[in-house]
């Protein structure tokens, strides 16, 4: 099936059901569906934190922003999506995604090194699920940074899915494991109980959409006033890694 313009409403709803879009070039006109028999995801209490990326973490090798430039992010991945030559990521899919990250569904992980994107990724949230799009490093160990802030901000916000679509060495390097479809729609429906909207939501109560916000409200171990750094990144990382 393939389509010139995408519907924000119609995504949402492909992604709630376990499909989603994908083109076969980045001047492709259209999309086709994507349904896949296996499916990887990363359990949000099993990322894989090695000794070398601790240390990079901890010591803030990169500033890393939430949302900051999503499109910028969407960009540099479509640039260079999963280290191909060719992307999957044509302009009704970077267009659907740039609605959607403006009605607060979509959202980044950006690196940088001073000024400089260096890496990062993009990805939708509905209800506790993320749906993790894609990721890209122009610097050593950006992606897997911005995985790890990423993971953090999932657990401290109450999601309890982290999909990756296709599992990949370096994802299931960093934890990723892939299950059958039947098991991933198990998890996608639990995670979307309760309604598929973002927002504040009863975390404690494990119902309903997460909060994708919650770890910017979380205090930071030097300082109440100060924002979440690399090592507090580390340490709730290792509570269970």
């Amino acid at each position: 099936m393939t389509m010139d313009i995408l519907d924000p409403q119609l995504v949402l709803g492909a992604y709630s059901v376990g499909v989603f879009p994908m083109a076969d070039a980045r001047d492709a006109d259209g999309v086709y569906w994507v349904e896949p028999r296996r499916r990887a995801v990363l359990p949000l209490d099993g990322f894989h934190l090695s000794r070398t990326l601790r240390r990079t973490i901890a010591a803030d090798r990169f500033r890393v922003t939430i949302d900051t430039d999503f499109t910028a992010m969407l960009s540099l991945c479509a640039e260079s999506a999963s280290g191909r030559p060719e992307t999957w990521i044509n302009g009704g899919i970077e267009d659907v995604f740039v609605r959607l990250h403006q009605l607060g569904f979509a959202h980044s992980v950006e690196c940088r090194d001073g000024d400089r994107l260096v890496g990062g990724l993009y990805g939708l949230a509905i209800g506790r699920a993320f749906f993790g799009e894609s990721m890209v490093s122009r610097a050593t160990d950006a992606s897997k940074v911005a995985l790890a802030w990423l993971v953090a901000r999932l657990r401290v916000g109450g999601f309890t899915l982290l999909d990756c679509q296709f599992q990949t060495p370096h994802l299931a390097s960093l934890g990723a494991v892939e299950i059958p479809r039947t098991a991933y729609m198990a998890l996608l429906e639990a995670a979307l109980e309760g309604g598929a909207t973002t927002g504040s939501a009863d975390v404690a109560s494990g119902r309903g959409a997460a909060d994708f916000g919650a770890l910017d409200r979380v205090p930071a171990i030097d300082s109440v006033s100060a924002p979440v750094a690399g090592k507090d990144i580390v340490q709730l990382l290792a509570q269970t890694s």
